[in-house]
C-alpha cells in the first residue's frame, strides 16, 4: 500500500506486490515488469489502472445494461404482435351470422386488439426501460464510491411522500393502467362517462379526452371515471318505438312491422349494416288512446342511429299503406255560448227571430293540453261571434 502528497510518492517497497498489491492488475504489471520503477508503477496504477478500470466496468454496465433492455423488448413485442394477431371467433349469443358480418365485426376487434396491444407494448416498454437504467445507474454510483444507503433511504422517504400528495395523480394513472388492460373503451368509441357522452379521441394513463354531439371537447381524469357505458363495442341495436291507436288488431300491426323490417333487411346494401333479422318485440307500452309496438335490430357498431331512421320510415309506409291511421291527438272543441232572445218595452217578448249560431267553430288539436300553440283567448277572440247590437240582456 502507498500513501500519496501532491505529487510525491512515499517509499513503498521495491517489490511488485509492495507497488501492485496482492493483486495486481495487468496495467501496474505491464508497467513493473518494463521498468521496475516505484515511481513508474505508481504512477500507472493510481491515474491509469484506477481510472481505466472503472471506465471498464461502467462501460461492461452501460452494455449489459442495454443488452437486457433489447432482450425484453424483443421479447415484449414478440407477446404483443401475437396477442394482436389472434383471431377469435364471433358468435353473439349462440347464433349464426352471415360471413361478411361476421368479418367485418372480426376486423373490427383485430383493429381494437392491435390498437390496445400496441398501446400496452408502448407502456412495458418504456416501464423495462426505466428499470433497467435505474438499476444501472445505482450499480454506476456504487463503482464510483457512493454510499447507496443514504440514496436508497432519501428514495423511500421520497416515494413514500409521493404517495400521500400524490394519490389523485397516482389513481388517475392507475385507473388509466387498467382501463387499457381491461379494453373498457379505445379512441373512436362512443362512451357514456358519466359527465359527458361523445366520442373518444385520444386517452392516455392521465386522461381521456372526448367529444360529445355538440362539438365540446371533454377532458376528464381517468381517476373520476366510476363507470362507463361503451356504445360501440361489439355491436349496436337500433330500437324502433312506434304508437298505433289502442283499437288496432295488435297481430296485423305486427305482420305489417315485419314485412317492412324484413324488406329493408334484404336489400344488399343495409345488410352489411344489419347483422341478424330484425325482430317485433310487441307491445311494450299501454296507454287508455294508443299502444306503442318495439322493434329491434342487431347492426354494426354504431351504425344504429341510421337503421333506425330507414326502419321508422319502413314502418310509417307500411302502415299508411295498410290504411292504418296514426295514433290520433287529443281533440278541443270551442264553440260559442248559445243565443240570446232580446226583451221589448214592457216586460214582453219580442217575437224577433234568434240569432242564428256561430258558422264558425275553433277546433284545436293537440297531443296534450301542454301542447297547444294557441292560447285558449286567441281561439275565443277568433271566434265568429254574433255581432252585438247594444240591446240589453232579459230587459234590463
Amino acid at each position: 500500500m502507498f500513501h500519496a502528497t501532491g505529487f510525491r510518492i512515499a517509499d513503498v517497497p521495491d517489490t511488485l506486490t509492495g507497488n501492485c498489491g496482492d493483486n495486481p492488475g495487468i496495467a501496474c504489471r505491464l508497467a513493473w515488469d518494463l521498468s521496475h520503477s516505484n515511481s513508474a508503477t505508481q504512477v500507472v496504477k493510481v491515474y491509469l489502472a484506477g481510472p481505466l478500470s472503472q471506465g471498464g466496468r461502467i462501460a461492461f454496465v452501460l452494455v449489459l445494461a442495454l443488452f437486457m433492455r433489447a432482450i425484453f423488448h424483443r421479447v415484449i413485442n414478440k407477446l404483443t404482435e401475437r396477442a394482436a394477431t389472434t383471431t377469435l371467433a364471433v358468435t353473439p349469443n349462440g347464433r349464426a351470422h352471415r360471413a361478411a358480418a361476421v368479418a367485418d365485426v372480426q376486423m373490427a376487434g383485430t383493429e381494437r386488439r392491435e390498437q390496445r396491444a400496441r398501446a400496452l407494448g408502448s407502456i412495458l416498454r418504456s416501464a423495462v426501460s426505466v428499470i433497467v437504467f435505474g438499476i444501472a445507474a445505482l450499480t454506476i454510483l456504487g463503482i464510483l464510491g457512493f454510499n447507496l444507503a443514504p440514496l436508497l433511504a432519501s428514495t423511500a422517504v421520497l416515494g413514500v411522500a409521493l404517495g400521500f400528495g400524490a394519490q389523485n395523480l397516482v389513481r388517475d394513472y392507475l385507473a388509466g393502467l387498467l382501463m387499457l388492460v381491461e379494453d373498457h373503451y379505445g379512441v373512436g368509441d362512443t362512451i357514456n362517462a358519466g359527465v359527458a357522452t361523445g366520442t373518444v379521441e385520444a386517452m392516455s394513463l392521465l386522461t381521456t379526452r372526448l367529444r360529445d354531439v355538440n362539438g365540446v371537447v371533454w377532458h376528464i381524469r381517468n381517476g373520476t371515471i366510476d363507470s362507463v357505458g361503451n356504445e360501440s363495442q361489439g355491436w349496436s341495436r337500433a330500437v324502433i318505438d312506434y304508437p298505433v291507436p289502442y283499437g288496432e288488431d295488435l297481430a296485423k300491426i305486427r305482420a305489417l312491422m315485419e314485412q317492412a323490417a324484413n324488406s329493408l333487411y334484404r336489400e344488399r346494401g343495409w345488410k352489411k349494416l344489419i347483422l341478424e333479422k330484425p325482430e317485433v318485440w310487441g307491445a311494450q307500452e299501454l296507454s287508455g288512446k294508443e299502444v306503442t309496438m318495439r322493434l329491434v335490430a342487431k347492426t354494426t357498431p354504431m351504425r344504429q342511429w341510421e337503421v333506425a331512421r330507414e326502419l321508422r320510415a319502413r314502418v310509417k309506409a307500411a302502415l299508411d299503406a295498410a290504411g292504418v291511421q296514426p295514433a290520433g291527438p287529443d281533440t278541443i272543441v270551442v264553440s260559442a255560448p248559445p243565443a240570446v232572445t232580446p226583451a221589448v218595452a214592457g216586460g214582453a217578448t219580442s217575437a224577433v227571430d234568434p240569432q242564428p249560431e256561430p258558422a264558425a267553430v275553433a277546433v284545436a288539436t293537440a297531443a296534450t293540453a301542454e301542447d297547444l300553440e294557441t292560447p285558449a283567448e286567441d281561439l275565443l277572440a277568433a271566434t265568429d261571434f254574433p255581432p252585438d247590437d247594444g240591446a240589453p240582456l232579459n230587459g234590463r
